[in-house]
């Protein structure tokens, strides 16, 4: 008796430990992209950029000295999703502490409507924490139509605080970079949105 209720035990225990892990790998998938997002914020992983409101009102001050960064900006788009993705402008040339608004476009190549969101990096790694995002849309899921095409502003500045880093002296160039991928589960949202007519995000270019 004592052997069979150990066996049952150690069954029940099994199926507890195999739920728990199914349970843990479905709320993973789930929260993949905000996890991310926080991981990056938390490490500087990918070169994480820093997020605020505005400029900094002082920025003029230490921004005297004539410090100019370009800034390139790169898009990519993973081969599931069938947008033609590009920023507006190569590069551009940045006074340290100054704010600056670029955007990139997109449009939708396919025939039915689709879902995107964007992982972006910043190289030199070193530099992310002084590239500061004032407004982006990485992370947000972009739906679009078929033939649907949408402008993406990005606001940003580099914090002055980077003349003081004797590690960035070297850097001249500040390189940012979107992937933009088909948004995981979003075939059956697309389908819902075509049906009832809605499109809450895209706007049309």
């Amino acid at each position: 008796m004592a052997a069979r209720d150990s066996l049952a035990k150690g069954k029940r225990n099994t199926v507890l430990g195999v739920l728990a892990i199914l349970t843990g790998m479905t709320l993973l998938v789930v929260y993949a992209v905000p996890l991310y997002d926080l991981f990056c914020r938390a490490t500087g992983f990918g070169g994480t950029t820093q997020r605020a409101a505005a400029a900094p009102e002082a920025a003029g001050a230490d921004a005297a000295s004539g410090r100019i960064v370009t800034v390139r900006f790169l898009a990519n788009t993973n081969p599931n999703l069938p947008w033609r993705f590009q920023p507006e402008v190569d590069s551009v040339r940045v006074a340290v502490g100054k704010r600056r608004l670029i955007a990139y476009s997109a449009r939708n190549l396919d025939d039915s409507m689709t879902t995107g969101i964007a992982t972006f990096n910043v190289t030199p790694a070193k530099a992310g924490v002084y590239f500061t995002k004032i407004a982006c849309f990485c992370f947000d899921e972009q739906t679009l139509k078929p033939g649907q095409a949408v402008k993406m502003p990005v606001s940003f500045f580099i914090d002055p605080a980077i003349a003081k880093d004797r590690n960035l002296r070297d850097v001249e160039t500040i390189t940012l970079s979107y992937t933009f991928f088909r948004a995981a589960g979003s075939d059956a949202k697309d389908l819902a949105r075509a049906g009832d007519g809605t499109n809450p995000r895209a706007v049309r270019n």
